[in-house]
């Protein structure tokens, strides 16, 4: 393919360009509770993102990137003319990143995911023709918008509801946050575990009977939990602190637990929004390399890396303002709090990765937020704050789409 160099190179810049939006945008609503909360600083959460975001994305990043590259038009009809994907994805990388860039400046928490279908339904849909996109998936992919928040909202209120009643309403809440505690934490290691193991290592080449998954995802949950059940016992309380705030002594306890939910919160985030930038960059690299429009090929590991360390880069450089949204903006969090709807967001994360949905991680963390806010009344949450969020959300998919659409005819114009 004539210019196959200079696109391989294009698609590297863009790709790595969409993944320090996403590390600044997204991963930063990722670690939003836990630095909201209180439960780690801004170095430590930037430190936890960077190992676990890296983890996700290249151990259990695949199976999303199938939908993004292929589910979302039709590549038969563009198999005499693969040029025209190549231009596409490129403009969809470039819109996609560009659309971050500004949300990230204005601290809003909008959705990458989001943003990549936009631009790639718009330069189908625009550029080649409207029978090109795959209606169907699209509209699946639309659904999972409004039941992710939903699930993660009831998944987040049921357990805040079940903190609630079974450590923060009793006669003496330290001792039952101690005794209660270390099952949170080893449901959160367990239930990533699990999910990883079930559908994340096949790139990998590692397949495990479900005897096997089982008994090493409840070895891995075991494992932290004896690491957690360590750190809570080397915790120090301090009873005077009892008095300014009723549960000072019980929050440390839950600082512990919100430790692992942020880890399982990166670790699900990387796997399930690597896929907004590697899966055009690798559908890219597919057609210069073969001159066919091939959408089942295998992800070279390489590419998955670029997208993890640009995902890391974006958050170190450019996260706070999110962070700050997220965190302490809708709802005031504390840790017991944002372990609920941090919990709740990586569960329903992981389930939709596993079946291969690229849902929006910031509608599940913000309806997470919203649900653990409910818990407590409908006062407890800053409606403005929200109302700014729902805002920009909707504005992401035809912002992706105009952008993709504009820098599709550029390229074409330049490099056509």
């Amino acid at each position: 393919m004539e210019y196959g160099v200079v696109f391989i190179i294009l698609a590297c810049v863009f790709g790595f360009f969409m993944a320090w939006g996403i590390g600044a945008n997204d991963v930063a609503n990722a670690m939003g509770t836990s630095v909201g909360s209180k439960a780690v600083t801004l170095r430590q959460a930037v430190i936890i993102a960077a190992i676990f975001e890296f983890a996700g994305a290249w151990l259990a990043g695949g199976e999303v990137t199938q939908t993004i590259r292929s589910g979302m038009m039709d590549a038969d009809l563009l198999a005499d003319s693969p040029d025209l994907l190549v231009f596409g994805m490129l403009a969809s990388l470039l819109a996609a990143g560009t659309w971050l860039l500004i949300a990230s400046h204005f601290g809003w928490p909008v959705s990458t995911t989001h943003s990549i279908v936009g631009a790639i339904v718009g330069f189908a849909a625009v550029g080649i023709g409207v029978e090109v996109v795959e209606w169907s998936n699209v509209g699946r992919i639309a659904m999972s918008w409004v039941v992710s928040p939903l699930m993660a909202g009831t998944i987040a209120f049921a357990l805040f509801r079940s903190v609630q009643i079974l450590i923060l309403d009793t006669p003496d809440p330290l001792a039952n946050a101690k005794r209660f505690v270390p099952a949170y934490i080893f449901l959160a290691a367990f239930i990533t575990a699990m999910v990883t193991l079930l559908k994340g290592l096949t790139h990998l080449g590692l397949q495990f009977t479900t005897f096997e998954t089982y008994a090493i995802a409840i070895g891995i949950g075991v494992v932290v939990t004896a690491f957690g059940v360590h750190a809570i016992r080397r915790l120090r309380f301090d009873p005077d602190a009892d008095r300014d705030f009723h549960f000072s002594n019980v929050e440390k306890v839950f600082g512990v637990l919100m430790l692992v939910t942020a880890c399982a919160m990166a670790f699900a985030h990387g796997s399930n929004d690597v896929a907004n930038a590697v899966g055009p960059l690798a559908a890219v690299v597919s057609v210069v390399q073969t001159g066919a429009v091939d959408v089942q090929t295998v992800m070279p590991i390489w590419i998955l890396i670029l997208g993890g360390v640009g995902i890391v880069v974006g958050l170190v450089t450019y996260g706070h303002k999110v962070i700050a949204t997220v965190g302490t903006g809708i709802t005031q969090l504390t840790p017991s709090r944002g372990f609920a709807a941090t919990l709740a967001a990586a569960i329903t994360v992981v389930l939709a990765s596993g079946t291969g949905l690229p849902i929006s991680t910031t509608h599940t963390l913000v309806g997470g937020v919203l649900g653990v806010g409910m818990a407590r009344g409908i006062a407890a949450i800053n409606m403005g704050v929200v109302r700014t969020i729902f805002l920009s959300w909707i504005v992401t998919l035809p912002a992706g789409a105009i952008l993709a659409i504009l820098y599709f005819f550029v390229l074409r114009g330049i490099l056509g």
